[in-house]
């Protein structure tokens, strides 16, 4: 049974029911998670809240010192990480190596810190008086990050919390709960005083626990929309910071003049890569009037030619799904597809006769933003591709949905590639890149449904939402 991390100590979840944890790409049964509840939530607070004091009064040179070797641990352990998102989650090893790279590089970034928590001062704002700002921390701040980022999302949140002298719970996935811990235990070999970061394990009764507790000054959430609007709204009910980061339906806009070469590889990179599994997939593929004879059939070729198999097989590039009952939901949504008159261009579902949760690529041809699999987010290895008659009526669909994480334009026009910066609603703009992703000195921006809050993840919005400042107006 897997433990939580209470103040340094490992400690076992007694007389709590438990879920199991799963190898998706053999559906076998390889730990469990317990259930931890209002009391395991209040051991860690009381824990969190015992080294906050301290902690924040250290010297900000000494904690990016523990950074640095925080980071050295990472990448000592580097390949272990990988294996064991691969064997939990299911991605290839080639996709996990790159969550634990793109998690690294915000660990990167909170070494920085001397210069990222610097103030303001301006002398002589009136006769005689000076002006200076300062950071401070926040106190007990959580995190919850989903099961498809097992890595890479709790180093979105906790290695800039704690450089900035805030005391962390991190309330992992119930399904993918395995990288945490090698994270916690990596943190604690790397010298970090106990009770700076503490491990929840748990789901919705921990989660409710965090978001209600007085101790918990704010919470960062990673997950679908409906759950991120629902955590926003309870935990600013109870006076806390939030930064909860939604869902997507991301659209890939093709034009006539684009070098398909490239884009086609990026189009399948885009929607296939973790399965689907991403707030970043590129979802709907939408080709502009001119490009369709030759994009169809290299979309066609090139996804019914991508290997399916377990991720730490060589050679293999599309893993399984999460869990079965998620993958029957997408399946779901392929059949409503055609149902609704979509047409498919190529179908996975014959890789679902294999053991573990496999779905193969598949592609809807002639989908809608009227149709299910043109408008809400599927979460799995399915492209749906629509067809707009210039550059005008594909930004109108991409602005018709309710989210707006990210869209992509494959074009050789500058004048096009601007027009698409300036007018599409999405927070991540993509121009000849299959995956818009910010590096960590950038945040990670969702628009509209796809965010909620006023401080987006990593970047300057990172140390924003991590610290709060004080104003001193000073006469002597």
């Amino acid at each position: 049974m897997i433990q939580n991390l209470v103040g340094g100590e490992w400690r076992a979840v007694e007389g709590r029911d438990s879920l199991p944890v799963y190898n998706p790409a053999t559906a076998e049964e390889i730990e469990r998670v317990p259930l931890s509840g209002a009391p395991e939530v209040e051991a860690a607070v009381a824990a969190a809240s015992a080294a906050y004091e301290k902690w924040s009064r250290t010297p900000v040179l000494e904690r990016v010192r523990l950074m640095f070797r925080f980071k050295q641990c990472l990448e000592d352990a580097f390949e272990d990480l990988a294996a064991v998102v691969t064997r939990h989650h299911g991605k290839t090893l080639e996709e996990a190596r790159g969550e634990i790279r793109r998690g690294i590089e915000v660990v990167d970034f909170a070494c920085s810190a001397p210069t990222l928590l610097q103030g303001r001062t301006l002398r002589e704002v009136n006769a005689g008086i000076d002006q200076d700002l300062y950071r401070y921390p926040l106190g007990v701040v959580a995190g919850i990050p989903p099961f498809n980022f097992p890595v890479m999302i709790p180093l979105w949140m906790f290695p800039l919390a704690v450089v900035a002298g805030n005391t962390f719970i991190l309330k992992p996935s119930e399904r993918t709960p395995l990288g945490a811990v090698r994270l916690a235990q990596l943190f604690q070999e790397a010298g970090f005083p106990e009770g700076v970061l503490n491990l929840v394990q748990g789901a919705k009764e921990a989660v409710e626990g965090l978001l209600a507790h007085p101790g918990v000054r704010a919470v960062s959430f990673v997950g679908s929309e409906p759950v991120a609007r629902a955590v926003y709204a309870e935990a600013a009910r109870h006076g806390k910071r939030v930064q909860a980061l939604g869902g997507a339906k991301n659209h890939i806009v093709v034009m006539p003049d684009a070098d398909l070469e490239l884009a086609v590889p990026a189009i399948l990179g885009s929607a296939f890569g973790n399965a689907g599994e991403r707030c970043l997939a590129g979802s709907v593929a939408v080709a502009v009037r001119g490009v369709e004879e030759k994009l169809l059939p290299a979309l066609k070729e090139q996804a019914e030619a991508l290997v399916v198999a377990p991720g730490d097989q060589p050679g293999a590039q599309v893993g399984p799904l999460i869990r079965d009952d998620h993958r029957r939901r997408v399946v779901g949504h392929i059949e409503k597809g055609l149902a609704d008159g979509a047409r498919l261009l190529a179908d996975g579902r014959p890789q679902m006769q294999r053991a573990g949760w496999f779905l193969g690529p598949t592609i809807l041809e002639g989908v809608t933003d009227e149709m299910a699999a043109g408008r809400e987010e599927i979460f799995g290895p399915v492209l749906s591709v629509s067809h707009q008659a210039d550059l005008d009526t594909a930004i109108g669909q991409a602005n018709r949905m309710a989210l707006g994480n990210m869209a992509v334009i494959f074009t050789s026009s500058g004048r096009a590639a601007r027009r698409f910066r300036e007018e599409v609603q999405a927070g991540m703009v993509g121009v000849n890149v299959p995956v818009a992703q910010p590096f960590a000195f950038f945040p990670f921006s969702g628009w509209k449904g796809s965010f909620y809050g006023d401080l987006h993840v990593h970047g300057s919005d990172g140390v924003d939402f991590y610290t709060r400042k004080k104003v001193v107006v000073t006469r002597w």
